[in-house]
């Protein structure tokens, strides 16, 4: 891979973190409206991958179409369960020196938008294999990555 590749994919991710950190710090404001009346996902076995949708509640639904649509491109999908569970599928873009600094950066925005509980954020390859699962603690304001 080329310098020239290589400084284009770091820039992207230094600039996806800048607009993740900047959007949710200033724009952010009706996605943390909590809807907790929804019913839980009833997802089985039995569907399909493409069945799927971005949140089951209204805010998680607004906050996984906000993650994919601001990715520029590096999140293929992205979806919020019960609002304290965000899966995303990464693209092939991301090289693996850049999943770590691309979660944080998604915990902090999932944090800032669904406060004061424990988040995890789980990061599924292109193939759809989770390769990532990041778990942040509000009490200790820690992520622990496993």
């Amino acid at each position: 891979m080329s310098w020239v590749q290589q400084s284009r994919k770091i820039l992207t991710t230094v600039v996806l973190v800048f607009m993740l950190m900047l959007t949710t710090a200033c724009g952010g404001g009706n996605v943390a409206q909590l809807d907790r009346t929804s019913t839980p996902s009833a997802i089985g076995s039995g569907t399909a991958y493409s069945q799927l949708e971005r949140g089951n509640s209204p805010s998680g639904q607004t906050f996984g179409n906000w993650v994919v649509q601001t990715s520029q491109g590096l999140i293929q999908d992205a979806y919020v369960r019960d609002n304290n569970k965000l899966g995303v599928v990464i693209s092939r873009q991301v090289r693996p020196n850049e999943v770590r600094p691309l979660v944080k950066s998604l915990a902090q925005g999932f944090r800032k938008n669904f406060p004061n509980q424990d988040l995890t954020v789980l990061v599924y390859g292109p193939d759809k294999k989770l390769i990532l699962t990041a778990k942040y603690d509000v009490q200790t304001n820690q992520i622990q990555y496993t």
